[in-house]
């Protein structure tokens, strides 16, 4: 039942335009630089080394941002992006239709376009992740297929960042979530999950929401458990403590797995 309570909470109280300027605001956000600056390194880092190839990426739990596509969208033709709450499917299409009150995500851009050592290109890298994204769907991470009733090809790739934390009530929940993420993949199909560890709580405006607090072992144990070959997993310590009120996390962490080519 409590679960059932905090999807009702998110349904109702969750404001994305909220969610952009408490965290993402690009003169003020509070995950703008250090959170940012790791989460997009990582995926530049990642998707530019050749590893990961194909046609489908799936981007689950998304939120109403794009930073996880600004890599991506080099590598995949095919991407689906998703989120649980409707505010925020709609906010994914009014950007990704340039339409009036879109978040300004330009920063990002810019940040990703210098790594790829294109820093002229940033329109160029806007279009071509709004051409990449062929579908915005709704997603529950509790659900066995978390695309349900829709079922999915199995994708190359599955990403997704600060999402597993909010819906899974404890460790045995994020596993069994990365357990369905199994059908999802093909085989030999990879998986990049970003987040913190050690989070119970963050708010949003003056709204609090809770979070389920990971340790690294935890997580470790948990892809293991849920049959994937962990290829590399970064964890760095939070330097910037200034925001401990808005969220208490103290670390932030980078998984990159795999399924297994045979199961």
């Amino acid at each position: 039942m409590a679960h059932d309570y905090e999807q009702e909470r998110y349904i109702n109280e969750f404001d994305p335009k909220d969610y952009y300027e408490t965290y993402y605001n690009p003169k003020s956000g509070a995950l703008v630089g250090e959170w940012t600056t790791f989460v997009l390194k990582n995926l530049h880092g990642i998707f530019s080394t050749g590893n990961i190839v194909g046609d489908t990426l799936i981007d689950f739990g998304a939120g109403p941002s794009i930073l996880n596509l600004l890599s991506a969208c080099e590598v995949f033709k095919n991407i689906i992006t998703s989120d649980f709450l409707e505010q925020n499917r709609a906010q994914l299409n009014r950007w990704l239709k340039k339409e009036p009150g879109a978040f300004d995500w330009t920063p990002a851009v810019k940040f990703v376009c210098e790594l790829e050592g294109n820093s002229d290109n940033c329109e160029k890298k806007e279009e071509k992740v709004r051409k990449a994204v062929k579908r915005v769907l709704q997603c529950d991470a509790l659900k066995n297929n978390p695309y349900e009733p829709i079922v999915l090809e199995p994708a190359d790739c599955l990403l997704s960042c600060l999402c597993l934390e909010v819906p899974c009530v404890n460790a045995a929940a994020y596993c069994n979530t990365l357990k369905n993420f199994m059908d999802l993949l093909k085989p030999g199909g990879h998986i990049i999950i970003q987040s913190v560890l050690n989070c119970t709580f963050y708010y949003i405006g003056n709204k609090r929401f809770s979070c389920l607090a990971m340790t690294k072992e935890e997580i470790e144990t948990a892809f293991r458990e849920a049959g994937y070959e962990i290829k590399k997993m970064d964890v760095v310590p939070r330097e910037d403590r200034s925001r401990m009120d808005l969220a208490d996390y103290d670390s932030l962490y980078c998984v990159y797995a795999r399924k297994p080519a045979t199961v």
